[in-house]
């Protein structure tokens, strides 16, 4: 048997980094947190109150606030206002944020990273979601359903 060396590379870093990410359980894990910068928080805090929820929706079609399953080859999310009381039910996972929780599909956070931000473009006013390991989503749609053109009004889709 012969010893080989190997060498270390930054794709190679980049994946040791995410493989040393922390697993989140079904109560979440307080080192997973959302940062979202004056605009983004200026653009979404209208929407928030005490009877609302926010939800981190991974859109691929499961649960109601998912918008579709196409077939992509990117990874798409969107950051949904519904009310405290409408059910959310594949929300198993609560991450932190300096906009309080938020709950996502706890199989999402495989496309998540452990520090996150959240930037207003405000040229093309969208949203834009990334970690540590770089861009996660550079259209992040952003959808109140407790508007009734809530939907309508998402400039990301």
């Amino acid at each position: 048997m012969s010893s080989s060396s190997c060498k270390i590379t930054t794709k190679s870093k980049k994946l040791l980094l995410l493989l040393n990410q922390p697993t989140l359980t079904s109560k979440g894990v307080d080192l997973m947190q959302i940062h979202f910068d004056e605009g983004a928080v200026n653009k979404i805090q209208p929407h928030l109150g005490s009877d609302k929820k926010l939800l981190l929706t991974f859109e691929d079609g499961v649960g109601p606030y998912s918008q579709h399953a196409m077939i992509h080859m990117q990874v798409q999310f969107s950051l949904n206002v519904v009310k405290a009381s409408d059910p959310a039910t594949d929300y198993d996972t609560e991450i932190s944020s300096n906009l309080g929780p938020i709950l996502i599909k706890g199989y999402s956070q495989e496309d998540l990273n452990a520090n996150m931000h959240v930037h207003f473009n405000s040229t093309l006013n969208t949203l834009v979601l990334s970690g540590d390991g770089g861009d996660i989503d550079t259209n992040m749609g952003f959808i109140d359903f407790t508007q009734a053109n809530g939907v309508r009004n998402n400039p990301a889709r």
